[in-house]
């Protein structure tokens, strides 16, 4: 019961912080989002952003990827389906596991233990008996987000040096981690600016006005920050 009093004052002392009406510019924003950032573990700094898109149509079908120059402090677990040459590139790359058939057969059993998943072209035979499973939880290799590649060893390092995905939601909501409360307000507002350049230059052509329309920061734990949409031209 103590803990759960102490969480809600917690929660309470954060809100008031935060006025829930107010639009912050963007510098603003990532710093109350970290001050906020109060739980007993180093929490991350989260965005959320609303697009004027619909994502089931495939040209508005929002993804992709992005390296953030600061990383994302977060430890990347890379699999990696290849054999051969490619299997000791990967290995030698970082990657965590590496295997073919005997891969598959772990995941089938559940046995999930990586973040991020890589296949060389030719293992994606194999990598489609596996592909109901991999697939809800977004771990699917996939060309267009460059972990179907025959370049194994490039794509662990960029994984594993802060390479997030980005994808836009039933609802066109995109969300995306960019790194933790104990990062710098410089290298939080660089590795935002980043992923919003990448959001921009993947706007859909088709689509007219305003194509972002809501902004906001929040820590793992804290509350919502809502940004003010002006202040990203000049951030």
């Amino acid at each position: 019961m103590a803990t759960v009093v102490k969480h809600t004052k917690r929660l309470t002392k954060i809100h008031a912080t935060v006025n829930a009406e107010k639009l912050y510019p963007i510098t603003e924003a990532l710093v109350l989002a970290k001050k906020n950032a109060t739980a007993k573990f180093d929490e991350t700094i989260e965005v959320s952003m609303n697009l004027n898109v619909d994502p089931r149509k495939a040209e508005q079908n929002i993804r992709g990827v992005v390296a953030l120059p600061h990383g994302t402090g977060k430890t990347v677990r890379v699999a990696v389906f290849a054999k051969g040459d490619k299997a000791d590139a990967a290995k030698a790359a970082g990657a965590d596991i590496v295997g073919a058939e005997e891969l598959v057969e772990e995941i089938n059993k559940g046995v999930i233990n990586f973040d991020r998943c890589i296949a060389t072209p030719d293992m994606m035979g194999l990598v489609g008996r596996v592909a109901k499973v991999l697939g809800p939880k977004g771990l699917m290799p996939n060309p267009k987000l460059g972990t179907v590649t025959p370049n194994v060893a490039e794509a662990v390092k960029a994984a594993k040096a802060g390479q997030i995905e980005y994808r836009a939601e039933k609802a066109g909501i995109v969300h995306a981690g960019i790194g933790k409360a104990s990062f710098s307000d410089a290298a939080l507002l660089e590795n935002f600016k980043t992923l919003l350049g990448a959001i921009q230059k993947a706007k859909p052509s088709d689509i007219k006005g305003t194509y972002i329309k809501k902004v906001g920061v929040s820590s793992t734990m804290g509350a919502g920050v809502k940004v003010e949409l002006a202040s990203l031209t000049a951030a």
